[in-house]
Formats: C-alpha cells, sequence, structure tokens
C-alpha cells in the first residue's frame, strides 16, 4: 500500500488526516513543518505528499518547489485553511498535483488521493517503460563498463572484429555479459542499421528450435494454422545472436551448419528455398569442447561459428571494476523505481568486493537494486550491504559463520541449504531443471526446497 507524507504544523489536522487515510490501509508518516518535510523526503521514499501552505521555519511553496526540483515524480497536494485562487494557480505553476481548502471534505479529499496516486504510479510505469525501451534500442546502448586488462582486450576485441564478417563465439558463465557483447559487435558493425534478432535456445523446445529459426509453412503440423517466418529470414541483412546455443539439439545444429555452408533456408513443411544474408554471433555457457566429446555439440558447426573467440570472465575475477559498474547501475536503477538517487561509502563498495558474484553482473545488479529501495538515507553503508545480502562467502572466507551464529545443527544446515540453492539458481540464470542436474536432485525435490524456504527469483 501506498505511503503518504503529512506536513501540517498543526497537531490536530495532521491526527485527522492520518486517521482518514490509516482508514484507508495508507501508510502515513508526519512532519510538522517544511525542514523536517524537506528532510524526510529526501531520506526516504513517498508516494504521496499532503502539504500545507503556511508553516513557520520554510512554507508550504517553499517546500513543494524545492520537490518539484529533487522529486519532480512525487505527487504533492497543497492543503490550506487560506486558499485564494491565486495561491492554487501559483501552486500549479510549481508542481502541485491538486489544491484542497481546509477543513478537507472527505470525499473530496479521498478522490484527490487517490487520482494523484494512480498518475504517480503512471509516471513511474512510463519512465519504467521508456529507460527499458531506450536502453534496448541502439539509440542507448548501455556501455561495458570496466577497465580491468580483460575488459579493455574485450574492447579492442569489438572494434577490430565489429567491422568485418566474421562469425563470433561469446563465452562466460551466466550473467557476465554475453549480451552486451553481442549488441555491442552489432552496433559497431556495418549492418548496425539492420535488425538484431535474438533466439535464446535454451529457452525454446527441442521439437519448436526448427520452426523458431527457419519458420514453417500452414499445416506444417499440428497447430500450424498459417504461414511463420523464422528468425533466419527476420535478421535478413542484420545479425542474428544465437544465445546459449550450447543448448541447441543435434537435429536444428545440422541445419544451422547447413545454413551457414549455404547462405539458405528451408522452413518446415516446405519445399522452397529461401536466401538470406545474415552474420551469426553465438554465445554459450558451456565449454563447447567438452560438450564435443561428449557428443553433444558438433565439432564442424563449433569451428564455423568460432571464427572469432571472445571469453567474457566473471565478475569475481576483475573486482577492480566492481565500483564503475555499480555507480553506473546505481543512477539508473533509482532512475527507473523513482527513487532518491543513493551514494556508496567505500565500506560498502570494500563489501561488494569481496564478495564471490556467482551470478555475476546480473546477480550484482539484482542486489543493488535490493540495497537501494530498502536502505533509508542518501547513503548506503557496509551494514546495509550486509543486511540486504544476508550470509554470504567471500573471497576471504565466510562474511557470517554458520558455525558460530547458529546453535542448532538443522537451523545451520537449513540456512546453508537455502543459500547453495539460491546461488545454484543463479549460476543458471533460473533455469530449474539445469541447475537440478547439476546440484544432483529431481526437479520436484528442487521445488519442494523453494517453497519450504521461499525462495523467489529477484526481478
Amino acid at each position: 500500500m501506498a505511503t503518504i507524507l503529512v506536513v501540517d504544523d498543526e497537531a490536530s489536522i495532521r491526527r485527522t488526516l492520518r486517521e482518514i487515510l490509516e482508514y484507508e490501509d495508507y501508510t502515513v508518516e508526519q512532519a510538522s513543518d517544511g525542514e523536517e518535510a524537506l528532510d524526510m523526503a529526501q531520506s526516504h521514499s513517498y508516494d504521496l505528499v499532503l502539504l500545507d501552505v503556511k508553516m513557520p521555519k520554510r512554507d508550504g511553496m517553499e517546500v513543494l518547489e524545492t520537490l518539484s526540483t529533487e522529486r519532480p515524480n512525487l505527487p504533492v497536494v497543497m492543503i490550506s485553511g487560506h486558499g485564494t485562487v491565486e495561491t492554487a494557480v501559483e501552486a500549479t505553476k510549481l508542481g502541485a498535483y491538486d489544491f484542497i481548502e481546509k477543513p478537507p471534505d472527505l470525499n473530496r479529499l479521498l478522490l484527490t488521493v487517490r487520482n494523484a496516486l494512480d498518475r504517480g504510479e503512471l509516471e513511474t510505469q512510463n519512465r519504467r517503460m521508456r529507460q527499458t525501451i531506450t536502453e534496448t534500442s541502439t539509440g542507448d546502448l548501455t556501455p561495458i563498463v570496466g577497465e580491468s586488462p580483460a575488459i579493455a582486450d574485450i574492447k579492442n576485441t569489438i572494434d577490430r572484429v565489429a567491422p568485418t564478417e566474421a562469425r563470433v563465439l561469446i563465452t562466460g558463465e551466466n550473467g557476465t555479459g554475453k549480451e552486451l557483447v553481442a549488441r555491442w559487435v552489432h552496433r559497431k558493425s556495418n549492418r548496425s542499421d539492420e535488425p538484431m534478432v535474438e533466439v535464446n535456445c535454451a529457452a525454446i523446445p527441442s521439437e519448436l528450435i526448427e520452426s523458431e529459426l527457419f519458420g514453417h509453412e500452414k499445416g506444417a503440423f499440428t497447430g500450424a494454422t498459417q504461414q511463420r517466418i523464422g528468425k533466419f529470414e527476420q535478421a535478413h541483412g542484420g545479425t542474428l545472436f544465437l544465445d546459449e546455443i550450447g543448448d541447441m539439439s543435434l537435429s536444428a545444429q545440422a541445419k544451422v551448419l547447413r545454413v551457414l555452408q549455404e547462405h539458405k533456408i528451408q522452413r518446415v513443411g516446405g519445399t522452397r528455398t529461401v536466401e538470406v544474408d545474415v552474420r551469426v554471433i553465438a554465445a554459450t555457457n558451456k565449454n563447447l569442447q567438452e560438450e564435443i566429446e561428449e557428443g553433444n555439440f558438433r565439432e564442424d558447426l563449433y569451428h564455423r561459428i568460432g571464427v572469432i573467440l571472445i571469453d567474457v570472465p566473471p565478475l569475481r575475477e576483475r573486482r577492480g571494476d566492481i565500483p564503475l559498474i555499480t555507480e553506473h547501475m546505481a543512477d539508473r536503477l533509482a532512475q527507473r523505481n523513482g527513487i532518491p538517487p543513493k551514494t556508496l561509502s567505500d565500506d560498502a563498495l570494500k563489501a561488494l568486493q569481496r564478495y564471490e558474484w556467482r551470478g555475476n553482473v546480473r546477480e550484482l545488479h539484482n542486489v543493488l537494486e535490493r540495497i537501494l529501495i530498502l536502505t533509508d538515507g542518501d547513503t548506503v553503508d557496509a551494514d546495509d550491504v550486509q543486511r540486504c545480502m544476508g550470509p554470504q562467502t567471500s573471497s576471504s572466507g565466510p562474511t557470517y559463520d554458520l558455525i558460530h551464529t547458529y546453535d542448532a545443527f538443522s537451523d545451520a544446515r537449513d540456512q546453508f541449504e537455502k543459500l547453495f540453492i539460491q546461488h545454484k539458481l543463479d549460476e543458471h540464470d533460473w533455469n530449474v531443471s539445469q541447475t537440478a542436474e547439476t546440484i544432483g536432485i529431481q526437479r520436484s525435490h528442487l521445488y519442494n526446497k523453494l517453497n519450504k524456504y521461499g525462495i523467489e527469483r529477484d526481478e
């Protein structure tokens, strides 16, 4: 439920508004003057401010003007017992959502509160959508952040390879940023004006992957009620990004190999060949050499797609980049979530650098978002990091020693089991089947563990 800040120098007004709003299940906090209101608004996240006009220290109009500058997306409703048309107009010009006279009419007050909250939520959603669209468009591609030798080498390789037609194979653990590397290869290529089409080979059932890649004709199989254009055709003239190619079935691998050799595709159920001009970039978190030895991946396809090899190192092998990545992420996350920007102290950054980051940059992104949302104030310190991350394993040993934290064996065992499962799920990008196979338990058993410990994926 929404949190509302009520600002008024009269205790009776604050009490009345609080009782009305709490009855409607809103969370209410109070400030008695303008200075206190600004301090609270700068250190906490509110969904709405009800603001009195006439107050000591700083009056409501000054507070409104400051909030309009520092928190432009925070709805403010002005309340005054000395309301005039001129004051209402001035408040509106300064960014107030509405102006209500004292004593407020109950129905008018609640309707205004609901409408202001709805607009604030809509603006937040629109801002998130705009940022998401901007981040995924070619207009504002997320930079590859870091100054480590490995990242410098990747950037140099992209600059040299992108303008060519060479196929690229990107390897690395889940969450390291393989997709971002692929996007930059496309961005800097001569095909950047054409589409980059992405296919997650691990997310598509093996019986559907061929239809997804090559398309199908109407009636090709049960459910094929109309013709479908596949990803190769959609990417004609541009780039096709085959993510997690190591999970592609052998039959699909054979057909992809043929397309790379002949530059032609044939839709499922069709007889006509279609020429395609596509540059293929592939990525995988698997060791394809081992997959070849085990008979799970075609060696000839590996040599076709692996003309240029780019290995993205795990975050724990480039800890010096963590402060730069964190600074870059923090601003975007604060903007996306509609919260005031926060600064991470040196101790907080050091705490983040000690963490193992089995989920790599994706895990850092999720943890940082959790920290920014749950931490009060404008500065994040090491205690905030510790509280939001919970027990963890650092490069120098356990941050919280389970042996000394828990007296009961069952409690320590359950805590370790929960942390172990969370880390393994992050490693496998929350692919439950793959995680269950890796840790050696049945998938149904793993689901039971998720329910037992209340483990959920961070969105």
